[in-house]
């Protein structure tokens, strides 16, 4: 089954892009996962990012006998989430792009779900409601949610499903790790930051679309079962680095200043409450349990920062060049951040994934 051009494609035809990197047993169950019953018409690009652990020779006999068309896009480096993502949408064919990580199954009617909450021509964004593999019963996120110094966590992360998120309702932005985005969205507003790498990245587009007036809506029907941090791990320092970076510069491109300005008392004021988290062995910092570990990750947290320092001068040119798209106000986006504001409770004491005290 093969597609010559757009115009020969059928109507909201869907481009799935996925992008894999050393997870070949992780990517052939995500495939086969599509090959359910998606209720609409569709093709796979998969990104490999210089993979070492045999996933690209067996995608090339997959792609042969796949029921879908599928596209391989073979890099000789890790290009990073960014980067591949940006050359599996480059590649598409499609009205809409959804992504979908290597480390996460979709139901079927995934596609039909996402696809049909695109009935406004603002609508550019579309969230899927994503569980946590180990233990469907926990919910992964339900879009997302950000803090005022440019953390961001996924809606409902760690709590027990129990349909309190079962409408469909308009959310901050989607989770990358499911979603999908109007081709025609992005290129107007363009793709991926691609200086980003990985992490953080999600929430700079969607906040990005979402000062050029497109809005985001979330769907319960479209379901996923994700393994968590299977890419870097939960604790890996490079995680937390970038992190760290990414939550900075988000803040610098697109913050407006009467939250910018106060981001570092911010910042400190979710260090304090993390720390304080942790001494009663609850949070996020709670999991770096030797002294070693703590350390690391703080060493990590610096190197973010300084990071992030270096990269100002490009940020702030990227900064002014997006404001000729803006169609918020800095009112509006300073109103639109707190309206989806995360609690400092929440983010301090909750622990993101299955582990949830």
């Amino acid at each position: 089954m093969s597609f010559q051009g757009l115009e020969q494609l059928p109507a909201g035809f869907v481009s799935v892009v996925i992008v894999n990197w050393n997870r070949r047993a992780l990517l052939a169950e995500c495939l086969g996962s599509l090959a359910l019953d998606q209720g609409v018409p569709f093709e796979v690009i998969v990104v490999d990012n210089g993979s070492s652990d045999g996933s690209v020779e067996w995608m090339r006999v997959f792609a042969e006998r796949a029921p879908y068309p599928v596209t391989l896009i073979e890099n000789r480096e890790n290009r990073g989430f960014c980067g591949a993502n940006n050359q599996g949408i480059a590649a598409a064919r499609g009205e809409f792009v959804a992504l979908l990580n290597n480390d996460a199954e979709a139901d079927a009617g995934w596609l039909a779900a996402l696809r049909s909450v695109f009935t406004d021509p603002e609508v550019g964004m579309a969230a899927s409601k994503i569980l946590v593999h180990e233990d469907p019963r926990i919910i992964d996120k339900v879009g997302h949610l950000i803090y005022p110094d440019g953390q961001n966590r996924g809606r409902g992360t760690g709590e027990l499903d129990q349909g309190q998120y079962d409408q469909v309702e308009e959310v901050l932005w989607p989770d990358g790790c499911a979603c999908m985005y109007r081709l025609s969205m992005l290129k107007t507003i363009g793709a991926f930051d691609e200086d980003l790498f990985a992490y953080g990245d999600d929430a700079e587009l969607g906040l990005r679309a979402r000062i050029c007036g497109y809005r985001s809506i979330y769907t319960p029907h479209a379901r996923v079962r994700h393994h968590r941090g299977a890419t870097l791990g939960q604790l890996n320092p490079l995680r937390i680095t970038l992190i760290e970076r990414n939550r900075l510069l988000l803040a610098v491109k697109l913050f407006p200043g009467s939250l910018l300005w106060r981001n570092g008392a911010y910042y400190l004021a979710r260090l304090l409450a993390g720390l304080w988290a942790a001494l009663r062995k609850r949070g996020e910092i709670s999991r770096f349990q030797s002294p070693s570990s703590k350390l690391k990750a703080f060493l990590a947290l610096l190197k973010g920062d300084w990071q992030a320092l270096r990269m100002l001068p490009s940020t702030l040119r990227k900064r002014r060049a997006l404001k000729p798209l803006h169609r918020l106000s800095p009112r509006q986006v300073h109103q639109l951040i707190l309206s989806h504001r995360i609690s400092l409770k929440e983010l301090s004491q909750k622990v993101a994934g299955p582990n949830q005290p």
